[in-house]
């Protein structure tokens, strides 16, 4: 996996070595990427069309794919994860509709408009400067064709970085962020890499993109983490303090007097036992009903939602955490969605 990570690089390094011209390269990548945002403008302005069409729909969930897994310290699984969680989410073993009732086959409740191409990207040579500013302009093409709103699959959590920037830019202001991991994902720089899945809420953070971060689910957490936590006034709810905080995280209200909420859901954030198909398995963790305890009693207008670091290349032979993820992503299109 590391080698398919790093396959970007090495064709860049072999153009620069065949001493093909930089105008040349420059001129091929601005063209991969603008044909990468075309596709994903072309197909958000559709599902747009579509639903302005229909009419009595105020938000509709939208989703967009970023199956980016070369950012993740230890296994780069989750870049397999997007159609994944789209097979999990129409499984004929269930049927279409959501626990409170919403029919994900009504299109004015769930859209897709595909992947952002990552690894065309990389293949390219263009780095991650330009592919998280390519992420964060595929969250905000979505987010121009009301009433979609983003549900963005991952890939790993480097992705909120780009896609919590994009939201907060789009609507002109911060917003809170409901974060369930296992981990705080605030490290400055992991391993020297500033856009390491592990530094994402650093880069959200820094940039001021949220008014409040609350993360729960926190069982494995540095000094680091718990500093910088304190540096950013992050709300940490760690699993050692669960039963003690339960009502109180289950009883959830965000997003007064800022833009929204957005919710980040790291599949480890649950149990192993729950959810075994992640790079980094942690003990400890919640159940998948206090998940959706946590997101279905949350009051808060919700514009923008990710699920991220499912890794396929672990999970079960029945695709158990397949569809723990796409039953996560069917409850976020009902929270969305109205």
């Amino acid at each position: 996996m590391k080698s398919v990570g790093r396959m970007g690089i090495h064709y860049l390094q072999r153009l620069n070595a065949e001493n093909v011209p930089k105008e040349l390269i420059q001129k091929g990548q601005a063209r991969v990427i603008e044909a990468s945002l075309t596709l994903i403008r072309e197909r958000a302005k559709l599902k747009g069309e579509l639903l302005r069409a229909l009419g009595g729909v105020a938000a509709s969930a939208s989703l967009l794919g970023v199956p980016l897994g070369h950012n993740s310290s230890f296994l780069q699984g989750p870049a397999f994860a997007p159609p994944r969680i789209r097979e999990a989410i129409w499984c004929g073993s269930t049927n279409s509709t959501t626990e409170e009732g919403k029919d994900l086959n009504d299109p004015r409740v769930l859209t897709d408009v595909g992947d952002v191409p990552v690894q065309e990207l990389r293949d390219c040579g263009v780095d991650d400067d330009r592919l998280m500013n390519i992420i964060s302009e595929s969250v905000k093409l979505v987010m121009e064709e009301d009433p979609l709103r983003p549900l963005v699959l991952g890939g790993d959590h480097s992705i909120s970085f780009p896609s919590v920037r994009a939201v907060s830019e789009k609507l002109g202001g911060p917003v809170d962020i409901l974060h369930l991991d296992a981990h705080p994902d605030i490290y400055d720089a992991f391993e020297g890499n500033k856009y390491s899945h592990a530094s994402s809420f650093a880069r959200i953070m820094e940039g001021g993109y949220a008014r409040r971060l609350l993360q729960v689910g926190i069982r494995s957490i540095t000094k680091e983490g718990r500093e910088q936590g304190k540096r950013f006034g992050v709300e940490q709810y760690e699993m050692r303090t669960f039963s003690k905080d339960r009502n109180l995280l289950e009883n959830l209200k965000l997003g007064e007097g800022v833009k929204g909420v957005y919710i980040s859901v790291d599949v480890d954030c649950m149990d192993p036992a729950f959810a075994p198909g992640v790079s980094h398995i942690e003990p400890g963790g919640l159940s998948f009903r206090d998940v959706l305890n946590i997101l279905q009693n949350l009051k808060g207008d919700v514009v923008a939602a990710d699920v991220v670091e499912f890794n396929p290349q672990r999970d079960t032979v029945d695709g158990m955490t397949a569809m723990v993820a796409g039953k996560l992503v069917r409850e976020l299109t009902a929270k969305i969605s109205k």
